[in-house]
């Protein structure tokens, strides 16, 4: 090979090299700018919101006055005891739409049976349907709950309760679930028939079978539902709001009804201000999740071949 010719060939590589840093340092921008952007305004004066001249720094970076601004909201929002019931409460619910939903992709995956494909279609239909379709229908179903017709005088109420989410997670209908039962079964689809046949040997049946040898190779997928669940259901306000009506213990209905605490005569500077810390103590328990667990969040997905 030529003298020129390598040179091309490493021309070309450092300018994909090149292109490529560019779109990614782009994507991370448009991702972490509006973070930025919160954050930032969290730290400003009325006076610097709208002025065309302060863009990331404020004119006036006095820490006493963050500080004081920052311990109201959280008082507003009665910070540490709603974050701590949103975290208990996605976390439940997260742990139950993984048990379910892992069991439900491991017989959509290993299992031969009639009807399995379109059984797993309509998995996959539900990732279209928009929820607003199966409001009124999930409502009424709660609000009469009868279990099909087996318990008498109109059944149990069970709006604003916890049950309506537990039951929809514990039998793997509740949100988003139709994408996190598609990752299990590509998962255990692709697993090779030789552990079972190795475990059916052994004596192993399918329940021992499926506990002691595949669920301890599906570890990556097991932690990328997790946090998808849990970071569907910490953001959620849709069907909570439909279920629980209001509910107020929980971080995201703190943070809607933050602008109520204050006074009608305040600025709209200062509601933007306290709209934005707000929303950024929603998602700071979330960015601390994430750099703890970046690293096998990361490993995961490229484990389970989630890309795009």
């Amino acid at each position: 090979m030529t003298m020129s010719a390598v040179l091309k060939r490493r021309l070309a590589g450092l300018s994909w090299s090149f292109v490529r840093g560019v779109l990614l340092i782009g994507l991370c921008f448009l991702i972490v700018n509006p973070v930025f952007i919160k954050l930032t305004t969290t730290i400003m004066t009325e006076k610097d919101v709208f002025d065309p001249t302060v863009q990331w720094v404020p004119r006036d970076l006095n820490m006493t006055r963050i500080a004081k601004h920052y311990m109201e909201v959280i008082r507003n929002m009665d910070y540490f005891r709603t974050t701590f019931n949103s975290l208990v409460f996605s976390s439940v619910i997260s742990l139950c739409q993984l048990f379910s939903c892992t069991i439900i992709g491991y017989g959509l995956g290993r299992y031969q049976f009639r009807g399995r494909g379109l059984l797993f279609g309509l998995v996959v239909f539900t990732l279209v349907v928009p929820p607003q379709m199966i409001t009124i229908p999930l409502f009424l179903n709660f609000r009469y709950f009868d279990l099909f017709g087996l318990l008498k005088n109109g059944g149990f109420d069970l709006i604003g309760t916890y049950w309506p989410f537990l039951l929809t997670s514990l039998t793997g209908t509740g949100g988003k679930n139709g994408l996190f039962i598609f990752i299990a079964r590509q998962h255990f689809r692709g697993m090779p028939k030789a552990l079972e046949e190795s475990a059916y040997i052994d004596g192993a049946g399918q329940f021992r079978t499926f506990w002691q040898i595949m669920l301890p190779g599906a570890g990556p997928i097991l932690l990328v539902i997790f946090l998808f669940s849990f970071v569907w259901q910490w953001n959620d306000i849709f069907y909570t709001s439909t279920f629980m009506r209001g509910g107020m213990n929980l971080l995201p209905f703190a943070l809607r009804n933050l602008p109520s605490r204050y006074h009608w005569s305040v600025s709209t500077e200062f509601r933007t201000i306290v709209n934005n810390t707000g929303m950024f103590l929603f998602i700071l328990p979330l960015l601390i999740l994430y750099i703890f667990l970046q690293r096998y969040f990361i490993e995961s997905i490229e484990r389970t071949g989630i890309v795009g």
